[in-house]
C-alpha cells in the first residue's frame, strides 16, 4: 500500500498526550500530509481531548497505525527515515529532506529508544535551544521540522 506515502510523512512513536497528536493530525491536514502512528497509544483515538485539539479536521486526516516501526520500515524500505530528539547531535536544518521522507518523533516522555538514535545517528537530529527547557512540546517540534521539511522541498500552494 505504497499509495499512503505523503510529499513528507510524520511519524509518532508511543504518543501519550492525547492534545498532542490532535494538534499534530491538524498540522497533517494543514500541509496535505500522512501521519503514522506507531506503537502502543497512551489514549484512545476516540478521546475527546484528541478530538478538540483536532476539531472537524481529525475527519480528513490520513492517518495510519502500524505495530511497530520495524512494520513500518519494512513496508517502505525504499524511503528515507530521519529521527528527532534532544539527544542528537545534528541540527535539524542541516538535513537535505526529499519528498517521501519519513520524520520520525518519539513519545513525549522518553523520547525515541537510545538504541535506535545510535542505530541511526546520521539520521537523527535535534531542534536547538539555548534556555532551561529540557525539550519541546511535541506538537511544537513536528511543525518546526515539518515546515522546514517544505521549504527544503519548495512545496507551493496550488
Amino acid at each position: 500500500m505504497k499509495n499512503k506515502k505523503s510529499i513528507i510523512n510524520i511519524v509518532l512513536v508511543e504518543p501519550e498526550i492525547p492534545p498532542n497528536t490532535g494538534n499534530i493530525g491538524r498540522l497533517c491536514v494543514g500541509l496535505n500530509i500522512s501521519l503514522f502512528l506507531v506503537g502502543k497509544l497512551g489514549f484512545s483515538l476516540k478521546n475527546k481531548y484528541l478530538k478538540r485539539a483536532g476539531l472537524d479536521y481529525w475527519d480528513h486526516l490520513k492517518y495510519y497505525r502500524y505495530k511497530s516501526l520495524n512494520e513500518l520500515r519494512k513496508e517502505f524500505s525504499n524511503s528515507r527515515f530521519f529521527y528527532f530528539s534532544k539527544k542528537a547531535f545534528n541540527v535539524y536544518y542541516s538535513a537535505n529532506f526529499k519528498k517521501g521522507d519519513f520524520l520520525i518523533f518519539g513519545k513525549e516522555t522518553e523520547g525515541l529508544p537510545e538504541k535506535l538514535l545510535e542505530k541511526n545517528k546520521d539520521f537523527t537530529y535535534r531542534i536547538p535551544m539555548r534556555g532551561e527547557t529540557r525539550s519541546l512540546n511535541l506538537s511544537n517540534s513536528v511543525a518546526i521540522v515539518a515546515y522546514e521539511a517544505f521549504r527544503q522541498i519548495n512545496w507551493e500552494r496550488k
